[in-house]
């Protein structure tokens, strides 16, 4: 039902170390990172050089765990939240190896979009590897449901991401729809940029119970009734399914190999993507 196979497509890292800092957007904390060049077949590793004894963790499905509004990747008692920004924007640029050196419990929230990930990537540039990608090839559909969430895997001879987000209490909102091959220019300019987005009356038990410390206008759009908050309002009109996009990418990295797969998804958040990816990866040999 899938298969894997080496592609004549080099495995790529980066050419250099490249760092940024800012606040944690649920712990509120300075939170700071480096992004390192790595070994072929390495993967994305994350690595907590605030704790003793630097512990990694791969970012790969098997370390998932729950997390509010966010993807959590946990080994034991150490764990990083807020990854699927950077994953999304490494995977958009096909980068296969690097070691992300944390200092704190989550990644900068910036502005709520993958665009500083995008800047430390460019600014670094990419090297090519002497080793061959493994591609993750769907040659028959694969679908997940639950409720009225759905994702759908069709064969594609490229990556492709269809996503349709559907808020119907919403009066700003209501239903977005967008589709694109994931390309380096195109994710830099179509979906880079585009923020987290909530509903004012989703966040804000949330912001009262203490879980988003470092949340504002500043790192998230917030939709209250038929308006945004934010004084510069959404960049694109369609920026919040552009979003689902951004995370979606990031989620499905942690299949840890690039996919040749037109994915479609429908109302589908962290939780759902990670459970079709693992559905996923179940019909593929684990790449580690």
């Amino acid at each position: 039902m899938i298969s894997s196979s080496c592609s004549s497509h080099m495995q790529k890292t980066l050419q250099q170390e490249v760092s940024a800092a800012g606040n944690g957007l649920f712990t509120g904390e300075k939170v700071s990172l480096r992004i390192c060049p790595a070994a072929p077949n390495r993967g994305i590793l994350f690595k907590r050089v605030d704790l003793p004894g630097s512990p990694e963790i791969p970012a790969l499905l098997s370390f998932v765990r729950e997390a509010p509004r966010c993807t959590r990747l946990a080994k034991e008692e150490t764990s990083i939240m807020m990854v699927e920004h950077l994953l999304s924007a490494l995977y958009a640029y096909g980068v296969d190896n690097a070691v992300v050196e944390m200092e704190g419990p989550e990644l900068p929230a910036a502005d709520g979009s993958a665009q500083m990930f995008v800047d430390l990537i460019e600014k670094s540039g990419l090297a090519s590897q002497d080793a061959s990608r493994k591609y993750v090839r769907v040659c028959n559909p694969i679908y997940w449901s639950e409720g009225d969430v759905h994702l759908v895997a069709l064969p594609s001879e490229e990556f492709r991401l269809s996503y349709t987000m559907h808020y119907p209490h919403s009066p700003l909102l209501r239903s977005q729809y967008y589709s694109l091959p994931l390309q380096p220019l195109r994710y830099k300019a179509e979906i880079a940029p585009c923020r987290t987005f909530s509903l004012y009356e989703e966040i804000l038990p949330f912001i009262e119970k203490g879980l988003i410390k470092g949340g504002g206008l500043e790192n998230a759009l917030v939709i209250q009734g038929g308006r945004i908050l934010n004084p510069e309002g959404a960049r694109f009109e369609d920026e919040m399914v552009r979003h689902k996009i951004l995370d979606l990418i990031g989620d499905l990295a942690l299949i840890g190999a690039p996919l040749l797969a037109h994915v479609i998804a429908v109302r589908s958040g962290h939780a759902s993507n990670v459970a079709f990816a693992k559905t996923l990866s179940k019909l593929v040999k684990p790449e580690i």
